[in-house]
């Protein structure tokens, strides 16, 4: 697994979780140059993105999350994060995490993803 996402949970609307998503020794190398992003998918539906940061620590996020989820990275650990409050019964997914190009392709494999469950 080149990418290892963790910290998901089952929460209660309106609370908060910080996911983490780790390079294994593999990739270590090439972690920094890259831009980094956060995905989640429910079943029956197309991976998402959430959010993204680029090697310069430029972010965007999707509509649907932005003022409540913060991506941040620390190149020092291989490890980039989502910081999720206020959370919603429609965050409820599997979070992943990747690389991606300019051209929006995804540039490792995807790993197991970590569960988010918010209820209402």
């Amino acid at each position: 697994v080149q990418l290892q996402a963790s910290g998901g949970g089952s929460v209660q609307a309106g609370g908060s979780l910080r996911l983490s998503c780790v390079a294994s020794r593999s990739i270590f190398s090439v972690f920094a140059p890259n831009h980094m992003a956060w995905y989640r998918q429910v079943p029956g539906k197309e991976r998402e993105l959430v959010a993204g940061i680029t090697s310069g620590s430029i972010t965007n996020y999707a509509d649907s999350v932005k003022g409540r989820f913060t991506i941040s990275r620390d190149n020092s650990r291989k490890t980039v994060y989502l910081r999720m409050n206020d959370l919603k019964p429609e965050d409820t997914a599997v979070y992943y995490c990747n690389a991606y190009r300019a051209d929006g392709s995804y540039v490792w494999n995807w790993g197991p993803g970590t569960q988010v469950t918010v209820s209402s």
